[in-house]
């Protein structure tokens, strides 16, 4: 069909539904709106496989690859191996990236940080995280995580969409599509980025948060960290509600229209954007406005916490996404990437993110919501003990490490109080109870009550899953063991 030919059939079409049905699309469109305002909006008929243990999901991911020697994984006896050669039989030279294997030495670097055991369980937790070390009872520390990527966009990519190449469903996408929202004035997938002050971050790229193959209208909502959240989020001056929602149905009829004729999801995918959009209007503003949190709520956070795009204020509209049933948040916080001064580094990022994430995971336990909150806090690998650069006695360097570093969870049917897996002592690679991206996710995915090799899309001939071919639930870890329906 050609354009003229596809005009003549727009024009035929238009023709006819101003005559016979065009008193019908008001209609329509405001049992839509009314349809749309209910909860648990979407989502696949046949999900949840079983009793979900939570409802949504905050990824508090750490970008830039947090050194897990110096935070959670403590390692003692290494104060006496200071500057020894790191043995090229617990590090060989093909897992050393291009910025360190050109090195004459590679000198054991300890960590300079002191360690305390907290809570009840011992929790070993680096002075750096005061806050976080009250809340140790809470979490659920793994210390045996690994991938095996080396460099930062491929490990980012793969702990978000389950695969090192690009083009893959994001993991807040996957839940978007499979479990619905229930909320449909807001986004059910909501992204947002801070810069910390250690240095600068690794780029974060939109498809971290974008729906791959999947219909577009399950990709992140990423909200902006400066200005308005979403841009053209007021009318502009002169244009009333009703003569904006008349204009946006105007506009669905045409887009209709052309999805009838081309059959192209796009469309549908646009027509939802625009719905959405509309109602963001009234939600987001409502949203974003702090007046009605307590001086004490807001102190608990720390001093950053009214200052868009930092990490404390995103902590802080993460629990009030929450609370309003948005399905899945991510935080994406940069300057991790420690190469040079990684002490004074890491307790410049500890200072932007430990009392916001303490404060979070309080303010969530406080109104009753951690116990179907999930939290996850981890980068996309560890970093070495072998020291990058010049190593001195308060100095070091650290470079990317994939055979093993710590994430941590809680909430959400996880084990409180728990360390899981071990790394041996060098804290070079995982001796105990291994976990890897793959095996994280599927257990993300199971707490929302989905069995991970079930949660398929057919696109280019085959079957594809956030897990690929592989991936565990780290049942272990779990509070209870769930029954699938």
């Amino acid at each position: 069909m050609n354009t003229e030919q596809s005009l003549g059939l727009l024009r035929r079409r238009s023709v006819l539904q101003a005559g016979s049905a065009g008193l019908g699309f008001p209609a329509l469109a405001s049992m839509l709106r009314a349809d749309l305002s209910r909860n648990e909006v979407g989502g696949l008929t046949d999900l949840p496989h079983f009793a979900a243990r939570a409802n949504r999901v905050i990824w508090l991911f750490q970008s830039g690859g947090p050194a897990q020697m110096d935070l959670f994984d403590y390692k003692p006896q290494l104060s006496a191996r200071f500057g020894e050669e790191v043995p090229e039989s617990i590090y060989p030279a093909e897992r050393k990236t291009t910025m360190t294997s050109g090195q004459k030495s590679f000198p054991c670097a300890p960590s300079t940080l002191k360690f305390a055991q907290h809570g009840q369980a011992g929790t070993w937790i680096s002075e750096a995280m005061p806050y976080l070390s009250r809340h140790a009872d809470e979490m659920c520390v793994i210390r045996s995580m690994y991938t095996e990527a080396i460099n930062h966009d491929p490990a980012a990519t793969l702990f978000q969409t389950g695969s090192v190449i690009p083009g893959r469903p994001s993991m807040g996408a996957w839940a978007s599509y499979g479990l619905g929202t229930e909320n449909a004035n807001l986004p059910a997938f909501v992204a947002m980025t801070s810069n910390g002050t250690a240095k600068g971050g690794q780029p974060l790229y939109d498809r971290l948060w974008g729906a791959g193959f999947l219909p577009g209208r399950f990709q992140g909502v990423r909200f902006r960290g400066q200005g308005d959240p979403i841009l053209d989020l007021s009318d502009p001056a002169g244009v009333t509600r009703l003569q904006r929602r008349r204009m946006l149905d105007s506009v669905q009829q045409l887009n209709r229209l052309q999805s009838d004729t081309f059959g192209d999801p796009g469309i549908e995918t646009r027509i939802a954007q625009y719905e959405l959009a509309f109602r963001m209007q009234t939600s987001v503003p409502d949203l974003m406005d702090l007046a009605g949190e307590t001086q004490q709520t807001l102190e608990a956070y720390g001093p950053e916490v009214s200052k868009p795009g930092k990490y404390a204020y995103n902590c802080l509209l993460a629990r009030r996404l929450a609370e309003r049933g948005v399905r899945f948040i991510q935080l994406y916080h940069r300057g991790w990437d420690a190469h040079n001064n990684t002490p004074a580094q890491v307790r410049a990022q500890c200072k932007d993110t430990d009392q916001p994430t303490a404060a979070l995971l309080n303010d969530l336990r406080q109104r009753g919501m951690l116990d179907d909150t999930l939290v996850i806090w981890g980068g996309e690998f560890g970093r070495t003990i072998y020291c990058q650069g010049k190593l001195t006695g308060k100095v070091y360097g650290r470079d990317h490490h994939p055979n093993c570093f710590t994430y941590w969870m809680a909430g959400a049917g996880i084990r409180p109080g728990m360390t899981w897996g071990a790394t041996d002592d060098y804290s070079v690679n995982v001796v105990e109870n291994g976990v890897h991206v793959h095996d994280l996710q599927a257990t993300i995915l199971h707490q929302l009550g989905i069995d991970h090799e079930r949660l398929t899309f057919r696109s280019q001939g085959r079957d594809f899953r956030l897990t690929d071919i592989s991936g565990r639930v780290v049942s272990e870890i779990l509070d209870k063991p769930q029954n699938r329906v």
